[in-house]
């Protein structure tokens, strides 16, 4: 487990607002590791130990489906969390998910 690339991810996935979510894929990208979506994926599935708390649950597939809903408990937690924020999710998939999809790549200044 590299504790560093997955510290990274976190530190990306705490800044993404509420009411807002983003791809597995694109922190990727924004780490300057576009092929490394599913390391991204992975750390997300120690997101629940990381302290201060990652919001997971707004990190989706690069279509919009919440792929990753298995590992929380309940599996509707992810749903019932982003519905919370104002997100719409039918069918397991974020409702205008390009209109609330957040870039890092974008959104990030430094």
């Amino acid at each position: 487990m590299d504790t560093n690339f997955y510290e990274q991810v976190y530190e990306i996935a705490r800044l993404i607002p509420k009411g807002r979510v983003t791809s597995y894929g694109a922190i990727a990208k924004s780490l300057g590791a576009a092929k490394s979506s599913r390391m991204v994926g992975h750390a997300m599935l120690y997101a629940g130990t990381a302290h201060p708390k990652v919001p997971a649950h707004r990190v989706v597939n690069s279509s919009g489906l919440l792929t990753g809903k298995f590992h929380f408990k309940p599996p509707e937690l992810m749903e019932e969390l982003l519905r919370q924020e104002g997100v719409e999710v039918k069918n397991d998939k974020v409702v205008n998910f390009k209109m609330v999809f957040w870039n890092p790549l974008e959104e990030i200044t430094i």
